[in-house]
């Protein structure tokens, strides 16, 4: 019975757990959405949501419960983030990159932006380990 109870008390505190860490990578998301100069639009795309009550319900939530997808997309997107301010140094030019056109293959000339618009999770894992690829 004590495993049992064990293994409850393990599953809420992990619940727990993810719930303040999705608060925070949704806190840090709204600021980045600011650098970046992301509409409403974008930001739900970027998010996979599609309903911008439901955002805004989270923004106004301290302890919101988001869903495994969305909290995979904020990693993404935090990890986005931090790897543009280690490459460029320049906080302006970090966040202006990803509107920015680029030739690498893997945008085709269009803007990381463009590509993490959309819609697919992968499409924001490729552009993160692209950062790293240039990072290492």
């Amino acid at each position: 019975m004590s495993t049992t109870l064990n293994r409850a008390h393990l599953r809420r505190d992990a619940s727990q757990e993810a719930v303040a860490a999705g608060a925070a990578g949704l806190r840090a998301f709204v600021r980045i959405a600011q650098l970046w100069s992301l509409s409403i639009p974008e930001q739900l795309a970027l998010l996979g949501i599609a309903s911008r009550s439901t955002y805004f319900k989270w923004r106004k939530d301290p302890r919101p419960k988001l869903p495994r997808d969305t909290l995979e997309r904020l990693s993404y997107l935090l990890g986005i983030y931090k790897a543009l301010q280690l490459l460029l140094p320049d906080t302006r030019a970090a966040d202006e990159w990803i509107r920015r056109p680029n030739n690498a293959p893997l945008f085709g000339g269009r803007s990381a932006l463009e590509r993490m618009l959309s819609g697919n999770v992968s499409d924001l894992y490729t552009v993160r380990e692209y950062l790293d690829a240039q990072r290492g």
